[in-house]
Formats: C-alpha cells, structure tokens, sequence
C-alpha cells in the first residue's frame, strides 16, 4: 500500500515514525505545509482551503490512503478531503478517541485534552468522548509547544516553564491526550512533569490502531519507500526527518 501523509509542518512526523515502526506500508509520501505553520491559529475556511490544497498535491502520487496528521485539520476539514479525493482519507480525533477508550475502560477517569486553539475550540475530542460515555474532562490550547517543537526545543527551561504556565492549576489526570502531532515530540517531558501514572495518548500509535482494526495488512515492510515534501524550505523538513526517524 502507498499511503499519503499530511500535516500543517513537521509534527506529523510523529506519525510516521509510528508507521514505520509497524512496517504497515510499501511508500510513504509526507507533505508538511510549512510555508504556512501553525494553523491552529487560523480560521474554519482557511484551514479547509489548505486541506483541499493538500489532496490536489497528493493526487501526483497513486495512493490508496491519506492520513490526517494534523489534528485542526482533522477537527475541521475531514468531510472536505474525503469529497475531493479519490483514496479513503482518516484523521487522527477520531483514532485518538478510540484509542483513549481502549486504555482507560473505567469512563469516570479524568482526561485533559491538549492542542493547538482550533483544535480544543472544535471540541471534536470532547463530543467524541461523550458520545461513547466519558464525561470527565477538560481541555487547554497549548499553541505556544508547536512554535518549540518546531524549533526542535523538547526540554529545558522553557518547555518547563510553558507546562507551569498552562498546567499550574491541573492535578495529575489520568490521561492526556496529545491533540497535535508535534506534542509526541515533547512526550518524555510531558510524562516527567506529570508522573508515569498519567497515560498519554499518542497521535501515530492512535493511528496504527484504528488502521489495523479496519485493514487487512497482508505483508510487512522492512524498508518502506520514503518521500518527503513540503511548502517552504523542503530540504530542512528532510534533514530533520533524517534526525527524528534515524534513518
């Protein structure tokens, strides 16, 4: 299989990493819009227009699957993408969702949903979650990590003083769900700050899970066919790929 994958940067190589982990596809084809990072801050119809856009571009490839990696998009432009592409195209909540149901069984855990500001005004993780029983949450933008991560600043001072500007009044929950693709990237911080009695939840292997309960994979692939693209700046998408994905 030859699966697409598209985010509004370099986050979504978060999800790869997970796809390459579980040798699930034969070539991955990455388009990171970095000309235009982050969208989170960016209205309902120009985070459409740019997720039209990305299914054109993936058109130039024969693929039998794009993935969402960015969770705005995910949260507000799904119906748009699978409109106008000619593959089956799945988004990141709704396996974020899911995959939250299956590690916390009890539906009286606390659960904190991070993203960027679109993504948490949506509420497309808290109207997911209730409609299958969960009730105990609370949601907090945490647009100032992309900018970091983007920078490749993972730890530190600044990351740890952004968790105590956004989490000084959060005790520990049960889970966080990491409602961007870049958060991954700060996932071992995240985990220390909280305790490792909090489960995070992670955007690619939310992925893997929802692509294995509904396709049959018949073959794993030990060195899959990578290509990288993006809006702005192409070979420092490559060369941080290179880094994050050791390859």
């Amino acid at each position: 299989m030859r699966v697409g994958v598209f985010d509004s940067g370099i986050g979504g190589l978060s999800v790869v990493k997970s796809l390459l982990s579980h040798k699930l596809f034969k070539e991955i084809v990455y388009f990171g819009d970095t000309a235009r990072v982050p969208y989170g801050i960016k209205d309902k119809n120009t985070i459409i227009r740019y997720a039209i856009e990305a299914v054109e571009f993936f058109k130039n490839f024969e693929l039998d699957l794009i993935i969402v990696a960015c969770n705005t998009v995910s949260a507000y432009a799904l119906a748009e993408m699978r409109e106008n592409s000619t593959c089956p195209v799945i988004g990141v909540v709704e396996a974020g969702v899911l995959a939250t149901a299956n590690a916390l069984k009890n539906k009286n855990s606390t659960i904190l949903i991070i993203g960027t500001k679109a993504t948490i005004n949506s509420k497309a993780y808290e109207l997911g979650l209730n409609a299958i029983g969960y009730n105990n949450l609370s949601a907090k933008a945490t647009g100032l990590f992309v900018p970091l991560v983007e920078d490749e600043i993972y730890d530190g001072e600044i990351i740890q003083a952004t968790f105590k500007h956004y989490f000084h009044d959060i005790k520990s929950p049960d889970a966080v769900i990491l409602g961007c693709t870049h958060f991954p990237l700060i996932s071992d911080a995240l985990q220390n700050y909280f305790g490792k009695n909090t489960i995070l939840i992670h955007s690619g292997d939310a992925i893997v899970e929802q692509l294995e309960r509904e396709f049959v994979f018949t073959q794993k692939y030990e060195k899959p066919e990578l290509k990288f693209f993006a809006s702005e700046n192409p070979e420092a998408l490559r060369k941080i790929a290179k880094k994050w994905l050791e390859l």
